[in-house]
């Protein structure tokens, strides 16, 4: 869900017995320069894998001048964007972001304010889950890392978090 040193993805893709999957953070700046080998970027962009539809939009709020940092203005522009290619794919059962939906796991100050974009597509698709990261689990410790809106369990994938889809 972002922020990952791309040398570590690399890694991880050659023990996966699946593709890794990634997104940008609003940390990942050297993936220009180094891009992790051997794994899938799927930002803006549904990915299918063994009948899953798994979509991504990385980034976090702008805060200042920098990569991989929105208004929500130009967030709901990308999850608009996304939209035919979610109808394509006959739907969405997981929403990859890097930044939380908004009042969904975000934090008060703007850098870790989430996205009301990501709340239009969960109500729009209703994926299955929606997997973030950006909101390190030691700001709160009592914060739950899992959630439920509507029909979407969101996870706050912060560091690492593992499941299964059914």
């Amino acid at each position: 869900c972002g922020d990952l040193d791309p040398n570590y993805l690399s890694f991880l893709a050659t023990f996966a017995h699946g593709p890794v999957l990634y997104i940008h953070g609003n940390h990942d700046t050297g993936y220009e320069r180094t891009p992790p080998e051997g794994c899938v970027c799927i930002e803006n962009r549904v990915f299918e894998y063994q009948g899953l539809r798994i979509a991504g939009l990385g980034g976090s709020m702008r805060y200042k001048p920098g990569l991989h940092q929105y208004t929500e203005r130009q967030m709901a522009m990308r999850a608009i964007r996304l939209w035919p290619r979610i109808r394509a794919a006959h739907g969405l059962d997981i929403l990859i972001t890097h930044a939380p939906a908004f009042g969904l796991g975000d934090r008060p100050s703007l850098p870790h304010t989430g996205f009301k974009a990501f709340l239009k597509l969960m109500d729009r698709y209703q994926p299955s889950y929606l997997l973030h990261g950006h909101v390190h689990l030691s700001y709160d410790p009592l914060a739950p890392r899992v959630r439920q809106y509507g029909n979407t369990t969101v996870i706050n994938a912060y560091e690492k978090y593992v499941f299964e889809v059914p």
